[in-house]
């Protein structure tokens, strides 16, 4: 288990059910190193943003993260932190290695785009 703020998977049998219950997922597979360490960072400031969307992590040098490391999509990617996201059960995007904050809130907001139309607005009278 990673020592991070974010929700932890630690079983393959995790990750299928919480991409199966969940419409918007990022999971991110990596270690406790310089490398992946500012990645937590930036989930665990951007969830309290994106609250439509679940974060995660899954520790790379766990067996069960093979279900990550696997992925045809991430075959032809160097390094790690690993970045899944997925929508609907359908894997939508994966990055590799070192990102910053922009580069992941352009594929949140490219991915997870929140229409109006997805608000209840409530009108304010003024008396």
């Amino acid at each position: 288990m990673l020592y991070t703020n974010l929700n932890h998977i630690e079983t393959a049998s995790d990750y299928a059910r919480i991409i199966r219950e969940n419409e918007n997922v990022l999971i991110i597979c990596g270690k406790m190193d310089p490398i992946c360490i500012p990645f937590y960072g930036i989930a665990e400031e951007l969830e309290n943003v994106y609250q439509h969307v679940r974060f995660f992590d899954l520790e790379f040098d766990n067996p069960e993260s093979l279900i990550v490391r696997e992925m045809k999509e991430v075959n032809d990617k160097n390094g790690i932190p690993l970045a899944v996201y997925y929508k609907n059960g359908n894997l939508v995007n994966v990055t590799a290695g070192i990102q910053t904050k922009n580069q992941v809130q352009t594929i949140l907001d490219k991915e997870y785009s929140v229409t109006p139309s997805s608000f209840e607005v409530k009108s304010k009278v003024d008396v």
